[in-house]
């Protein structure tokens, strides 16, 4: 080799246009060459394809003709911009087609001021246009829905209260001195204190929704013990009537930084749940302890009821009106609030089941007090 660089003989312009000429043909996207005069000077089959206006119609009017009527004054102000040597990337708007349906283009647009032309190339974006305004619509509707049953919580929390009251304030006229029989006795302060509990429940409710505008629920250092023990207090009567056998062991940990409301409702829920679909053949087991498996604070809530076929249930469990038993009581609520309580708060769920053998809910929180 003598050191000299071989140069291939230049291309001539026409040379190119023609060979470039069948990727303008075949370009699937809209490729169109306007003139500062406002018309289309060059335009690919892709532009009267998706318009539905032949070559000779969208060379015959002005550009803005084809915009949907409120976008040609931002598109107007946009075009001055270009015009001034000022490239224009992803810039979005609306054309209507021949038929009136209404197309999203997104454009990326380079001006060359010498030619009086804008080299232009646009993208058909309506199919993702509209399936953000889906999900614009859907967020809407799941926002009104949430606005509505906070409302609905609040009116029958604020509701009840009066016959609570009501029924609070018969105690107080009833005169116990009188009542000789030890068992109506412990039936009376079983009703009283039941009714109190329920006094509380719906007040801390009434109060949480009234300063909760925010999305973020108040977190407290709350005791697994204590809070497992005023549930278990409010429903002594049920507890005994079933005859449940409660194992608890907090052994691992005990204190969580959890919603205390949120905590009495998880407990409530899960062992009303344990006792409402034990089997008939045998008294309700249910177990609840704390554990921690590679740093992460679990509490295990089990039974030995009749648990659910995992392959049917699948994810359905926690849905909002699922039901997986003809109990006359079910409602399908009390699963879905469990599991609304522990993911608003970055918490997770699972479980495991066996039909007749009973279930496990494994419940992981975001954080917890290690001993």
């Amino acid at each position: 080799m003598n050191g000299n660089i071989q140069v291939s003989d230049p291309v001539s312009y026409s040379e190119a246009a023609s060979k470039l000429e069948p990727f303008f043909e075949l370009s699937p996207d809209l490729l169109c060459i306007v003139g500062y005069d406002g018309f289309f000077k060059r335009i690919n089959p892709a532009v009267s394809k998706l318009l539905g206006y032949s070559d000779r119609e969208l060379y015959s009017r002005p550009v803005h003709e084809f915009i949907y009527f409120e976008d040609r004054s931002i598109t107007a102000k946009v075009r001055t911009e270009l015009i001034k040597s000022k490239p224009l990337f992803n810039f979005e708007n609306r054309y209507v087609t021949k038929s009136g349906e209404i197309v999203w283009l997104a454009w990326t647009s380079l001006p060359v001021d010498s030619d009086q032309m804008v080299f232009a190339i646009a993208k058909d974006i309506t199919h993702k246009r509209k399936l953000e305004e889906e999900r614009n619509l859907l967020l809407a509707n799941l926002t009104k829905i949430n606005k509505d049953l906070k409302q609905l919580t609040y009116t029958t929390s604020h509701d009840l209260r009066t016959p609570v009251n009501n029924l609070l304030s018969v105690f107080s006229l009833l005169d116990v001195s009188k009542i000789n029989d030890p068992e109506t006795l412990q039936f009376i302060d079983i009703l009283k204190l039941a009714s109190e509990n329920l006094k509380e429940t719906l007040n801390t409710y009434v109060d949480v929704l009234r300063h909760k505008e925010s999305l973020h629920e108040q977190v407290e250092e709350v005791n697994l013990g204590k809070t497992l023990q005023v549930v278990l207090q409010s429903i002594s009567n049920l507890l005994q009537t079933s005859k449940a056998a409660i194992h608890v062991d907090f052994s691992a940990f005990e204190i969580i930084s959890f919603n205390k409301v949120y905590l009495e409702s998880i407990f409530l829920n899960l062992i009303t749940n344990s006792i409402k679909y034990a089997r008939p053949e045998c008294l309700p087991v249910i177990s609840i302890s704390s554990k921690i498996v590679k740093g992460v604070c679990q509490l295990i809530v089990s039974d030995n009821g009749l648990g659910f076929d995992m392959e049917k249930v699948k994810d359905k469990i926690f849905g909002l009106h699922q039901k997986f038993h003809n109990h006359i009581d079910s409602k399908g609520i009390g699963l879905y609030l469990v599991y609304s309580h522990i993911t608003n708060l970055g918490g997770q769920i699972a479980v495991e089941s066996k039909v007749n053998e009973g279930s496990t809910f494994t419940i992981s929180f975001k954080q917890c007090a290690q001993p």
